[in-house]
């Protein structure tokens, strides 16, 4: 009898690092208390100079949960991308880079409700430290695999957030991501689907419409209008009520759909608003990012600062 003991590979597990970051106000504390009390071990504000260090060695017995942000006394944009490379890259390494965001006059009046100063602006007000934090953290914010944006949120709607997504309950429901992006900047990291929408109408040759985006009605209402939209909706919920369910099935916690056109303005924010609602209807937890507009909006807020 043959011995083919020495021929199976048995992989080590994968260890587990979750790194949160985001402008100052917009709910890291919340975020790592959260991921605490779901078993991740936390560790505030470490130099990214020992990250290396800490995450060298066999796994940790739990998942490791890091917050970087502008309080370290290393922090660079450039080095905080390059060490998210870096994890992203080590096939040892399950990297997720969480970044909870939120809007000026929220972290303003979040600031002013808590009379603290904002660690980028000791001496002055905190909007001139707030934006120009959000104008630091631009590109960080582009590389994020989990956004929320918390503006809108209570602590406890943050913690609902953050369970759907780190949460180890293997019953939990699938959490599905509803991007959508401009084919002229790309694909968007980490997408397990995309879907292509540049054969539908353009209302940006409509100048009524133009200066719109796919959530304002007239807009939604013009793309509904093409003959080919209710077929391709159709055959989109349809092929998300066969394979959703079979992903979850298959163990898949995370889902990310992106719908692109060529602006990510008008169509593919359409239908991503469409899908989204449509999958929240059937009961699925789902999120959505319309990432060209959070671009100009976040340049809109550095235009001003």
């Amino acid at each position: 009898m043959t011995d083919l003991r020495h021929d199976v590979r048995i992989d080590p597990p994968l260890k587990r690092v979750v790194v949160v970051t985001g402008p100052s106000g917009a709910g890291r504390s919340t975020a790592v208390r959260v991921l605490e009390d779901l078993g991740h071990e936390v560790i505030d504000n470490l130099p990214m100079s020992l990250l290396p260090r800490l995450i060298d060695g066999p796994p940790h017995d739990h998942p490791l949960a890091i917050v970087a942000d502008v309080r370290n006394r290393d922090f660079s944009v450039e080095g905080f991308l390059d060490m998210a490379r870096a994890l992203s890259d080590d096939e040892t390494v399950a990297f997720q880079l969480l970044f909870l965001d939120c809007s000026e006059d929220v972290l303003v009046q979040r600031y002013s409700e808590t009379r603290r100063r904002h660690p980028l602006a000791r001496d002055t007000t905190p909007l001139s430290g707030i934006r120009e934090e959000i104008e630091l953290l631009t590109a960080i914010r582009a590389r994020a695999d989990v956004l929320i944006d918390t503006s809108p949120l209570t602590p406890h709607d943050l913690r609902a957030e953050i369970e759907t997504w780190f949460a180890p309950d293997d019953n939990k429901l699938l959490s599905v991501s509803v991007q959508s992006f401009s084919y002229k900047r790309g694909l968007p990291r980490g997408l397990d689907i995309v879907l292509d929408c540049r054969f539908l109408r353009n209302p940006h040759w409509e100048p009524a419409l133009r200066a719109l985006d796919g959530r304002d009605c007239p807009v939604a209402d013009y793309i509904e209008a093409d003959p080919l939209f209710a077929a391709f909706m159709k055959q989109v919920d349809d092929f998300a009520t066969l394979l959703i369910p079979a992903y979850k099935a298959e163990g898949k916690a995370h889902l990310s759909i992106g719908f692109g056109c060529t602006g990510g303005q008008h169509r593919s924010v359409a239908v991503a608003e469409r899908f989204a609602k449509t999958l929240a209807q059937a009961g699925w937890q789902v999120s959505k990012r319309h990432r060209e507009i959070e671009r100009r909006r976040v340049a809109t807020s550095a235009d001003k600062a």
